[in-house]
């Protein structure tokens, strides 16, 4: 399983349909995290990453070093599925997806880590997955970290 997070000001996501678009998920302070789910990846994996996000210290204290997390600063997190983090584009000029989890599986997984988040204690809003999406956010530092759950980066 992959994130990128990133630590922003506010953040929204507006699901794109042919005759309108609705927002779906905003928060003003927090991480916005996109989450890709990888083929063979486990409820463990979804842990490793809910546990990681929930616990990263990326929020600055009294001291301007960057040592506090969500549930220390209140912060909110907005989960979008994103495929596309296992995209594989060393050959040629298209890239495969084959890497990514299926839809079925993908979707309870990233459902599962939205429960797991809720859990400890964050507010939590989401995407919808399998749809066009579109993101508006303000990256805060800015501040962007990749996590890997079998921690190939």
């Amino acid at each position: 399983m992959r994130a990128v997070i990133q630590k922003v000001t506010r953040a929204q996501v507006k699901v794109i349909e042919a005759d309108r678009s609705d927002v779906t998920g905003a928060i003003n302070h927090g991480f916005m995290v996109l989450l890709g789910v990888g083929e063979g990846d486990t409820e463990a994996d979804a842990q490793y990453i809910a546990d990681k996000i929930a616990n990263l210290r990326i929020f600055e204290d009294d001291a301007g070093k960057l040592n506090q997390s969500l549930k220390d600063t209140e912060g909110a997190i907005l989960l979008v599925s994103q495929f596309t983090l296992y995209a594989d584009a060393r050959n040629g000029r298209r890239p495969s997806f084959s890497n990514a989890a299926k839809p079925e599986s993908a979707n309870r997984l990233y459902e599962y880590v939205a429960d797991l988040l809720r859990k400890h204690g964050i507010t939590v809003e989401t995407g919808r997955f399998q749809t066009h999406m579109q993101i508006d956010l303000c990256n805060d530092g800015p501040v962007t970290l990749l996590l890997d759950s079998k921690k190939l980066f």
